[in-house]
């Protein structure tokens, strides 16, 4: 290049990008008269990010929040969603998710969890590899309105072998292919994904782990393993898995309370107490993940691990087509909402579904956040107060004295659901 370095390109792209992050290109401020596509109005504000919680209206405009203010008028707005007597959050972010239908075995459309969930950021955890990762990119996330993000898996096929293992060898996990995934996807690919479990890896150790870290880190992008556990072969391997962990890395099913193929509990839990490579780990910076799913919860587990030093970062579902149809429901409000029976505050099971997990994959300031300049992504949701029971993946049962349900979701200033925009959208 010649009157124009490549690295004044670079920090030109880069002003530019940082300008759409926190605010319209061109910085096109509204005028006294101008109004905004959507005011949401009345509602119970509540965001971690901002610590935030009161009566707030948000108007949207453009796709991005404009404004949060005790009071929009409402001749204002184009549109309206009347929010009054509801709690109102960031759009939620599912930390672990498997959206990947058509491609994975376990695929589910994300669009079609939004009315049970009001999620409006998802990570597929490994559905896809090298092999088809671009499938997922092209026909998936281009094609559907929530936001989408992904782990590639450290095996080629992903979770197209479902219920087979994915690594009948290691020869699956090519670490060239998939650091090479990673950094072309680098915009939407998180990390690497790797299952741990006897069942998946049978005697390779812990090879696939170090395979998958050898691929963050060959990729140059910052990117983050997260590890499936759950029945991992020997007790020995938990904690080498554990201390192998980096500071960002993502400890999946942290509360699962599955055993060993020989009936074993090897998991962060043995004999009653939390094993000490776990709080080691925590304590380091390691991301402990609920991620629910079908056979991946226990409240024995959590109820041991939480204050012996290991609470929870983030809270996800792990929902697919098969943990959808479980009698624990690992929807994620409803996974949430196991979170405030077991003590923990609705700020900080909100914050565990929001501003947590947009930090885990770098998407603060952008998602995660009610801020002025952020996405449009707002959940609208009640908090329904009485007794309701609740129970793990292993029937083990719980009293509540409140859930969560779902009562609207708005992503990129659009809500889901009639009445319909007029243009539907612009993107």
């Amino acid at each position: 290049m010649s009157a124009l370095s490549r690295r004044n390109v670079l920090a030109t792209a880069g002003s530019f990008t940082l300008a759409t992050v926190l605010g319209r290109p061109g910085d096109a401020a509204m005028g006294p008269d101008d109004k905004y596509d959507l005011v949401i109005k009345g509602g119970d504000v509540l965001d971690p990010s901002q610590s935030l919680r009161g009566k707030r209206d948000i108007g949207i405009r453009y796709g991005l929040i404009e404004a949060l203010e005790a009071d929009i008028p409402a001749a204002r707005a184009l549109r309206l969603l009347d929010a009054t007597g509801r709690l109102v959050t960031p759009g939620l972010v599912d930390l672990h998710t498997h959206v990947f239908p058509y491609g994975s075995a376990i695929g589910i459309p994300a669009d079609e969890l939004v009315p049970y969930t009001c999620t409006t950021t998802c990570v597929s955890a490994g559905d896809a590899g090298a092999n088809n990762f671009a499938a997922f990119r092209r026909h998936i996330s281009a094609q559907t309105r929530t936001r989408l993000y992904a782990f590639v898996h450290i095996s080629n096929v992903g979770l197209t072998p479902f219920p087979v293992s994915e690594l009948p060898t290691i020869e699956f996990a090519d670490v060239d292919a998939c650091a090479k995934t990673v950094a072309v996807n680098s915009d939407i690919a998180i990390g690497v994904k790797v299952r741990m479990s006897e069942n998946i890896i049978g005697k390779l150790g812990l090879e696939p782990l170090k395979r998958s870290i050898a691929a963050c880190e060959k990729a140059g992008t910052g990117a983050k393993v997260m590890v499936h556990i759950g029945g991992v072969e020997t007790r020995e391997l938990m904690v080498q898995i554990l201390d192998t962990l980096r500071p960002g890395d993502i400890l999946t099913h942290a509360y699962t309370g599955l055993p060993n193929l020989s009936g074993a509990f090897t998991n962060i839990v043995q004999d009653g107490r939390l094993i000490p490579a776990a709080l080691s780990a925590k304590k380091r910076g390691v991301i402990f993940d609920v991620a629910h799913g079908g056979g991946s919860f226990d409240y024995t587990v959590a109820e041991i691990a939480i204050p012996q030093g290991c609470p929870p970062d983030t809270i996800s579902s792990d929902i697919h087509v098969v943990s959808a149809n479980t009698p624990g429901m690992p929807y994620l409000m409803w996974v949430m909402s196991k979170f405030l029976g077991l003590g923990f505050t609705l700020d900080q099971v909100v914050a565990m579904a929001t501003v947590n997990p947009a930090k885990v994959i770098n998407r603060l300031p952008k998602l995660g956040t009610l801020q002025p300049g952020a996405p449009g992504d707002v959940a609208i949701m009640e908090l329904v107060e009485g007794p309701v029971s609740f129970v793990d993946t292993r029937n083990n049962q719980r009293e509540g004295r409140a859930y969560l349900k779902p009562v609207e979701t708005v992503t990129g200033g659009v809500p889901f659901g009639r009445p319909y925009n007029l243009p539907f959208s612009v993107r």
